[in-house]
């Protein structure tokens, strides 16, 4: 199978095409990636000069340069996904959320070929109680969920108009490797290392439920061969935990591993205003993905988050490149101009 995976040196994506060659290695894959500040190709460092992988920089919106592109099937990563940034500047996340997924739906349609869309448990909004299902509601609160809830209702409408061989994935937060140092488990891990405060929105008691990037890996795989074509699956571990536990969990665990007072790193914590539109709890059910593609997760919170320190500890070199931004150098220093689009 040849895939295209877009958005495949974000943090996601990265870790898939690494998961994929290892699990299919006659598979061939193309990445498509428009190296925004959170694409980072040092994350595929060690697989870069593979013969079934190729990289390609350039951008979604392109329809020229997807007519180009030979594939079997697509992995649409591609996204602007940062809830902070979608309240400052709504524009990219519409144009990449949006207008790039009806690009990739229509080259779909001309094809045929298969099309799976990632996207996210944010477009059910906040539960209060119960949980989500593939049937619940879309009732995005921010404007990134908003984007990603249309360029939902955008499969599903090519789905049922022109019969394209879609799916979609709605996972719940993800966390481990090469995770761009924005989001809340990177954040809390470098700025206890560095003994910077640890920001909390509010209260803290804002409740997600949390899956090793590897897991959701597995589960996109499990879907790519099993799943059934114009169906929705959500992917979650069952790992509810407040913003306040998560973030305690971390300073504790870094606290043992570096061998310092843990009383120390959890005084770095610091409440600060909420967001606006903050989302209370997302919980959703993963039993169809269970029942239906064979899928459960291998890695407990626990486990996971403390392989997510391990390596952020022996990495130093990775996140300082990122938090400097040395890393989007990285690109012209390895290809130059000669996959330049």
């Amino acid at each position: 199978m040849k895939i295209l995976i877009t958005g495949g040196a974000g943090f996601i994506g990265s870790n898939f095409i690494r998961y994929v060659l290892s699990a299919h290695p006659d598979y061939q894959i193309i990445n498509l990636d428009k190296l925004t500040y959170a694409g980072n190709l040092e994350n595929l460092q060690e697989i870069e000069s593979s013969s079934n992988y190729k990289f390609i920089k350039g951008d979604i919106c392109d329809k020229k340069l997807l007519d180009g592109l030979e594939f079997d099937a697509i992995l649409n990563f591609a996204a602007e996904s940062h809830v902070d940034r979608s309240i400052l500047n709504v524009h990219p996340f519409l144009q990449t959320n949006i207008v790039g997924t009806d690009n990739l739906l229509e080259i779909t349609r001309q094809r045929g070929c298969n099309f799976l869309h990632i996207s996210t448990d944010e477009v059910y909004g906040s539960s209060e109680k119960g949980i989500f299902n593939e049937d619940s509601p879309l009732l995005p609160n921010s404007p990134y969920s908003a984007s990603k809830a249309s360029s939902d209702l955008l499969v599903r409408a090519y789905v049922e108009t022109h019969k394209i061989k879609a799916t979609i994935t709605r996972c719940s937060n993800n966390y481990g490797f090469n995770q761009f140092p924005e989001k809340l488990i990177p954040l809390v891990i470098l700025n206890a290392l560095n003994k910077k405060p640890v920001p909390v929105y509010g209260d803290g008691l804002n409740v997600r439920d949390w899956i090793y990037v590897t897991d959701h890996c597995r589960a996109l795989d499990a879907v790519l061969h099993n799943g059934r074509p114009g169906e929705i699956y959500n992917i979650g571990a069952r790992n509810e935990k407040t913003n306040l536990e998560v973030i305690k969990s971390l300073l504790t665990v870094i606290a043992e591993k570096l061998n310092v007072n843990e009383d120390e790193l959890l005084s770095l914590i610091t409440f600060v205003k909420d967001r606006p539109g903050h989302d209370r709890r997302y919980a959703i059910d993963p039993s169809k993905i269970e029942r239906e593609c064979g899928w459960t997760p291998e890695t407990s919170f626990n486990k996971g988050i403390e392989k997510t320190i391990e390596w952020y500890i022996s990495h130093k070199q990775w996140w300082k490149r990122v938090i400097s931004g040395e890393y989007m150098q990285y690109y012209k220093i390895q290809y130059g101009e000669r996959l330049k689009t």
